[in-house]
């Protein structure tokens, strides 16, 4: 692949074309990723890099990265029927998981098996990000569901509310709401 200007986007949308009539790989770049802004109280955004939409595949799952800026969180659930696969690159926050605290940092890879409880909070001063894999695939569809297009680069919404039929969405897509959850 060359690095000359303008030719890495043509190659990436060459293997997006690739990947949409059965081809066997899918390229992202960052500034073509499928891209959603998440509503309070996660704030930042979620982005979806692989997932039966964009490549035919044959075990369904997903992958992407998630941002949660400082005092941002991510909701208490679990999830039925899928496991995933959470690796944190940048920033630093506290996962509870089935009620117990861990710290997060940048290197640290969590597993979350079936029904497993968890939150992701922000108590940190920069970014919490990190890369997700979804096994079956969904967790794209409720990113998609709840959030607005985001287009990389862009600068941030002012904080907005989630849907009002956010419990709808989460039953329908891939999440089992957890008891004693705060909203």
């Amino acid at each position: 692949m060359s690095n000359k200007p303008g030719e890495s986007e043509v190659s990436t949308l060459s293997a997006q074309e690739a990947a949409r009539e059965g081809g066997k790989f899918l390229l992202v770049h960052p500034r073509n990723e499928e891209s959603y802004w998440q509503p309070q109280p996660a704030n930042g955004y979620a982005s979806v890099h692989v997932a039966p939409h964009l490549v035919p595949m044959d075990r369904q799952f997903s992958t992407g990265t998630q941002t949660v800026p400082p005092g941002g969180r991510v909701r208490l659930h679990s999830h039925t029927d899928n496991e995933e696969v959470l690796h944190f690159i940048a920033g630093r926050g506290k996962a509870i998981l089935d009620g117990v605290e861990y710290r997060l940092e940048p290197g640290m890879t969590l597993f979350l098996g079936k029904l497993c409880t968890h939150t992701f909070i922000n108590d940190g001063e920069v970014d919490l990000h990190w890369a997700w894999f979804f096994l079956p695939s969904g967790l794209e569809t409720f990113f998609r569901e709840i959030g607005r297009q985001r287009t990389p680069g862009e600068d941030a919404p002012e904080p907005f509310a989630r849907p009002e039929n956010v419990a709808e969405i989460e039953a329908r897509t891939v999440f089992t709401i957890a008891p004693g959850r705060v909203d």
